[in-house]
């Protein structure tokens, strides 16, 4: 008897360790059809939370939450009251999960000023932390890449222009940054009347500006040289099937600030093989593209193997490197960085096409709220965080 009580007890376990572990892989009992079914979860959550998830038209609750459907096609929608919109196509199939977690932005972003010099020209570091700000008969480095920005923050003067006597038009100043953006090249443009190159610090007030005018090319190429040996050393951190490619046929353009992803230009035709194979489950469902087309302008991501193309001309990383911010017929948007849900951000005045993400993830504008008072616009900071 007692031999038969821990046999039934035996059972008994192993049906429920049995029914425990096919309901965490997503299948459930069809009482009407007498049967067990496989299903899928869709896992919401979204920044802000506690947003409504909406599947296919339906409010199914609000984020974060795990949604048990059957394999099926389903758009998603995220929604909240007061923030963009975001949705995705999903095909959900049994025994996987499928992860959704967009970033939703406010409808009417914070606008707070964060000069008042009246800027002639700023010119944001390559990556993009700093601005260089030409005003008021100075340069100054202005620190965009601070976790806090406080209300018209002090700047660092970096150069007095007199120094610069050959130099006609302050507009025309072109800036070419230091590998390690500590150091930086004022001439003048191509098409200016100007001349005269100087080499400066960022960090500190240049009183002798050094004249590099006859060397400026050739400092130039030999930090051309070194950003392409640290975009080297990055490319190494990616597969080597992917890296090889990289080096004969890409233009690096940029990484992600987290370096998974890169933003290319191809230089040939050529096909970018599976790198991941099997490729992974439950993985960012976009349509990719493999077969590459010269001068096309790609984004690939090596945590998934997956290569999207890029439809949007300057773009810039947002900081959590899932997003570009993208200007566009005077309005700036942030796009995912597979191309899909693109979002208005901003679509008050600013000037000159400026735009600069920071790395808390706000904007900063050059903006001349009162023209017919200010010559000159200011900098601004967009509160879309």
């Amino acid at each position: 008897m007692k031999i038969l009580f821990k046999f039934i007890f035996f059972l008994a376990f192993i049906s429920i360790l049995v029914a425990l572990i096919g309901y965490a892989r997503g299948y459930r009992l069809d009482i009407e059809k007498r049967s067990v079914k496989s299903t899928g979860i869709i896992s919401a959550t979204s920044n802000p939370k506690a947003a409504k998830i909406y599947v296919n038209g339906e409010l199914k609750g609000v984020t974060d939450t795990n949604l048990t459907l059957p394999p099926e096609n389903y758009l998603v929608e995220i929604k909240k009251e007061g923030y963009t919109s975001w949705n995705k196509k999903i095909n959900l199939k049994g025994e996987l999960v499928i992860n959704v977690d967009p970033v939703l932005f406010p409808i009417n972003p914070s606008l707070s000023p964060l000069t008042n010099l009246g800027i002639i020209k700023a010119i944001p570091t390559d990556d993009g932390d700093k601005i260089v700000i030409i005003a008021s008969g100075s340069a100054y480095l202005f620190d965009a890449g601070k976790k806090t920005l406080p209300f018209f923050p002090p700047l660092k003067k970096i150069v007095d222009l007199s120094l610069f006597p050959n130099f006609i038009d302050f507009k025309d100043i072109k800036v070419t940054f230091s590998p390690d953006q500590k150091q930086a090249i004022f001439s003048p443009s191509d098409d200016s009347n100007s001349e005269g190159s100087y080499l400066l610090t960022l960090d500190e007030n240049n009183l002798n500006p050094l004249d590099v005018t006859l060397s400026k090319e050739a400092l130039i190429q030999a930090w051309q040289n070194e950003k392409d040996k640290n975009n080297t050393k990055i490319l190494e951190t990616f597969s080597k099937n992917f890296d090889k490619i990289a080096s004969s046929s890409f233009e690096i353009i940029s990484f992600s600030p987290n370096e998974t992803k890169v933003l290319y230009r191809a230089k040939n035709n050529t096909e970018l093989p599976l790198i991941i194979n099997p490729p992974l489950i439950s993985t960012n469902q976009t349509s990719e593209e493999r077969s590459i087309i010269k001068d096309r302008v790609y984004v690939y991501d090596r945590k998934e193997d997956k290569n999207f193309p890029v439809l949007q001309p300057n773009l810039k990383w947002y900081y959590d490197s899932r997003h570009f911010v993208v200007e566009e017929e005077k309005k700036i948007f942030i796009i995912d960085y597979d191309n899909t849900n693109k979002q208005t951000i901003y679509s008050g005045p600013f000037e000159s096409s400026f735009f600069n993400p920071t790395s808390d993830g706000k904007i900063v504008v050059l903006i001349n709220l009162n023209s017919q008072v200010n010559e000159l616009p200011d900098l601004y900071l967009v509160g879309i965080r």
